[in-house]
C-alpha cells in the first residue's frame, strides 16, 4: 500500500463500503461503538487520517490535501461510489474527497459538522485551555488521561464512557500538528461554506447534528438545505458515543 496511513476494517468485505473519518485531534477509535451495528449490514472502512492516531505526519494538512490522502486509500482498495461519512471536521475532508475525486463517492453523511465559521459557538473553557496559546502547548504536553477524558465530556451532552482507544488516539497527535488542522479547517471554510458545496456537488448528503451541540450552534444545521437533516435531542457534540446505536442507524440510511 502506497497511501501511509492507518486502516481498520470491519464487517464483510462483501457487503456495501462505509468509510468513516475522524475530527480534529481524534482517531478511528472514536467510531469504535458504532461498528457492531454498522458492521453487520455494510462493510466499514476507518481511516485515521495525517498525523492522527496511528497515521504518520504529512508535509501538509490542507483539506484537500487530506481529502487526497484518503482518495489513495480507495484507489489502494479499488473502492468507488461509496457513502462517506465524516464527524465534525472529518465531513470537511469527506466534502473536499467529494470535490476532487467524484468518482470516489457515492453519498455524504457529515455528523457534527458545522456548516460555516459563524456557526461555531465559544468553546467550554477547558478546550479553550488545552487549544489556545501560550498555555495550550503547555497543557498538551503534560496532559493526563483525566483531562483527556474531562476535554471530551466537556463536548457532551450527557454522561459517556470515553472507550480507552480514543483516548491513545489522542494522545497520539501533537499540538503543532493539531494547531495546524484547525487553522486548516477554518482556511476550508472561509473559502465556501459546506451547503453551498454540498449544492455544487448535487449528491445525496445526510447531516446529524446533536441538538444540544456545545462545539456548533445546533440551529445551524437548517443552513443545509439541499441535505436530510436530522437532529438527535439530548446529545452533543459525539453522537458517536452519546447515542451510538441511533448514530449506526441513520447511518445505514444515508445514501
Amino acid at each position: 500500500m502506497g497511501h501511509g496511513l492507518h486502516v481498520i476494517h470491519d464487517g464483510l468485505r462483501s457487503a456495501p463500503p462505509l468509510l468513516l473519518l475522524h475530527g480534529s485531534g481524534a482517531g478511528s477509535a472514536c467510531w469504535g461503538p458504532t461498528i457492531p451495528a454498522l458492521a453487520r449490514h455494510r462493510h466499514v472502512i476507518r481511516v485515521d487520517l495525517p498525523g492522527c492516531g496511528e497515521s504518520p505526519p504529512a508535509p501538509s494538512y490542507a483539506v484537500p490535501a487530506q481529502a487526497d490522502a484518503v482518495a489513495a486509500v480507495l484507489d489502494d482498495l479499488g473502492l468507488r461510489s461509496l457513502t462517506v461519512a465524516g464527524h465534525s471536521s472529518g465531513g470537511y475532508v469527506a466534502t473536499a474527497l467529494a470535490e476532487r475525486r467524484p468518482d470516489l463517492v457515492g453519498a455524504l453523511a457529515l455528523v457534527s459538522t458545522g456548516p460555516d465559521l459563524d456557526a461555531f459557538r465559544r468553546q467550554p473553557p477547558i478546550l479553550r485551555m488545552l487549544l489556545s496559546p501560550p498555555i495550550g502547548p503547555l497543557l498538551w504536553r503534560i496532559r493526563s488521561d483525566a483531562v483527556i477524558r474531562k476535554g471530551i465530556a466537556s463536548t457532551c451532552a450527557r454522561r459517556v464512557h470515553v472507550p480507552d482507544d480514543m483516548i491513545a488516539d489522542l494522545r497520539g497527535i501533537t499540538f503543532p500538528v493539531l494547531s495546524t488542522v484547525l487553522r486548516e479547517n477554518t482556511a476550508y471554510l472561509a473559502e465556501r461554506g459546506l451547503p453551498e458545496r454540498l449544492a455544487a456537488l448535487g449528491m445525496p448528503a445526510l447531516v446529524v447534528f446533536g441538538a444540544s451541540d456545545p462545539r456548533w450552534e445546533p440551529s445551524s444545521a437548517r443552513r443545509y438545505d439541499r441535505a436530510r437533516v436530522e437532529m438527535l435531542p439530548g446529545v452533543g457534540h459525539l453522537p458517536m458515543i452519546e447515542s451510538p446505536e441511533a448514530t449506526a442507524e441513520l447511518l445505514l440510511t444515508a445514501g
